[in-house]
């Protein structure tokens, strides 16, 4: 992932692939999933709110 990526606050499809390191197909699943809390849709397209990932991430590893 770029450095300007890094600052950005909603990421596409493939900046959240590339930052939890898993494939489109499992991205789709967990962004599709009506529990997401982190999600934002955009007429048709799907992204993920970094700030609110982040929490969701640090919730469910047990940080």
């Amino acid at each position: 992932m770029k450095n300007d990526q890094v600052d950005k606050v909603l990421l596409n499809l493939d900046e959240y692939c590339a930052y939890l390191g898993i494939g489109k197909t499992k991205a789709r699943e967990l962004l599709k999933d009506p529990r997401c809390t982190y999600v934002i849709r955009i007429g048709n397209r799907l992204y993920a709110n970094k700030r609110k990932l982040d929490k969701w991430l640090d919730i469910n590893s047990g940080n």
